[in-house]
């Protein structure tokens, strides 16, 4: 029998996936993408990044009307209902995944729609309804992502228990709901239902929010999410899920009890491996379905490829297309003379907006860095004033004697894009990456970049 060959199939439409088909088939190889879904995009189009951020920015500008006097009087008491906000994200997961049908077509990239399983390590069975067809590559790239991690004591078919994907398909506001998990995803819940008005608890199987981030960022955070009325609950542990016709509620170990209408399990994910026959082939797999690789993203297969959230952290989808393409690189060249840059930004989307890259105070405090801090607060940069975002601060940590740029961290409105004008800074070499750089730069006026300059300066200061 013979299979239609490929120089290499890429398995997964998501960030990941599309950098290693793109990168393959611009290096001039015979490329196939595989993706389960009816529509390309994977995850981070369809169930994460793009839907909850639309919805996210809808509810900000709910928020924004209600804060200008003007556009309040307008307006008056009118109710935002959450499923209505939903459909916000329709056009914009829409025009992405036309985007990406484009990209595809227009590099002759085939689609292959179905389920993908190994039958040997260089055969791949795609089944769709009832058809299946095989294909052969001399490589594979395996993108598949991830999903919420679900236990299997917690019933996620009762209709008041979600996760991170079915949350997006509630079909009215609850007035009240519980997120378990105070990572990532369930710090922006937290920020998107308690601007709707939404009695929230943020239950925390830590001892603070978002641990890997400057302390002081995150206790601006806890701050304001309490400030907009979300209760916080630090080091607690579930036991039990109790779910009711009329609510549900979680039983801690400490013995506290949350109710809620509606609970959200926010806690982990896990790699998207199942039934794939990736252990039948020798592909090693973690207990958290992700898939085992090495510096050069080798599967324990040589020449089964993995890359994006499938390999767990960072799990961010700028790092996953980045990762995808040094796959498409390796597998198109045989090596390659670039490298993935060690620091990459983080951007979370609370309200405000949170945004890292590089150190953080307590890392440079226990590697003994000699370090010094320059920060501007945004309700004196005449841009927040105007646009009435005075909530945040940009934060520059810097190399006392070399004035070395050592980390940025941004809380406040737009603070994912403010990071980028530090993070170019950061990346240049030598004596082109210092602090002076901002206080010799002009900024337009009145612009959030200028925060540079007065952190910048607020830093200098400090130093004697």
């Amino acid at each position: 029998m013979t299979h239609e060959h490929f120089d290499a199939i890429v398995i997964g439409s998501g960030p990941a996936g599309e950098g290693a088909a793109m990168k393959l088939v611009k290096s001039g190889r015979r490329v196939a993408l595989v993706e389960a879904h009816r529509s390309v995009g994977g995850g981070c189009t369809h169930w994460g990044t793009i839907p909850s951020k639309a919805l996210r920015q809808a509810i900000q500008m709910v928020a924004d009307t209600r804060r200008d006097p003007v556009l309040r009087r307008l307006m008056g008491a009118a109710q935002v209902d959450y499923s209505e906000l939903l459909t916000s994200a329709t056009d914009v997961i829409g025009e992405q995944v036309r985007t990406r049908n484009r990209h595809y077509t227009r590099n002759r990239v085939p689609v292959l729609h179905g389920w993908a399983r190994f039958m040997d390590v260089h055969t791949l069975a795609v089944t769709e309804g009832e058809a299946t067809r095989t294909y052969t590559a001399d490589s594979f790239v395996l993108a598949t992502g991830s999903r919420p991690y679900r236990p299997d004591d917690i019933d996620f078919s009762h209709p008041r228990i979600h996760d991170s994907d079915s949350i997006l398909r509630l079909t009215s506001s609850p007035s009240a709901i519980t997120i378990y998990g105070a990572g990532v995803v369930g710090c922006e819940y937290a920020s998107i239902f308690c601007n709707l008005a939404i009695k929230t608890n943020l239950v925390n199987t830590r001892d603070r929010l978002l641990s890997f981030l400057d302390d002081e960022i995150t206790d601006a955070l806890g701050y304001h999410l309490r400030n907009q009325g979300t209760v916080i609950r630090n080091n607690e542990e579930y036991e039990r899920v109790e779910a009711r016709d009329d609510g549900v509620i979680l039983h801690c170990q400490s013995g506290k009890k949350f109710r809620s209408d509606v609970l959200l399990w926010a806690n982990g994910r896990a790699g998207n491996t199942r039934n794939m026959g990736l252990e039948e082939i020798g592909v090693q797999v973690n207990h958290r379905g992700q898939v085992e690789v090495n510096e050069r993203f080798q599967s324990s297969v040589p020449h089964i490829y993995a890359a994006g959230d499938v390999i767990g952290s960072p799990a961010l989808a700028s790092a996953s297309y980045d990762q995808g393409r040094f796959v498409g690189t390796l597998i198109a060249d045989g090596e390659t003379d670039w490298r993935l840059v060690d620091d990459i930004p983080t951007g979370i989307y609370t309200s405000p907006e949170i945004s890292s890259i590089g150190r953080t105070e307590r890392e440079l405090t226990e590697r003994k860095v000699p370090y010094e801090v320059g920060q501007a607060n945004f309700k004196n940069i005449a841009r927040a004033q105007i646009t009435r975002h005075t909530v945040g601060v940009l934060k520059l940590l810097f190399h006392r004697e070399t004035r070395e740029i050592l980390g940025i961290h941004c809380f406040g409105e737009q603070a994912s894009e403010i990071i980028h004008i530090g993070q170019a800074i950061m990346a240049q070499p030598g004596e082109a990456n210092t602090i002076e750089y901002f206080v010799e730069t002009t900024f337009n006026y009145p612009t959030m970049a200028e925060a540079y300059r007065i952190a910048a300066l607020n830093g200098l200061n400090r130093l004697f």
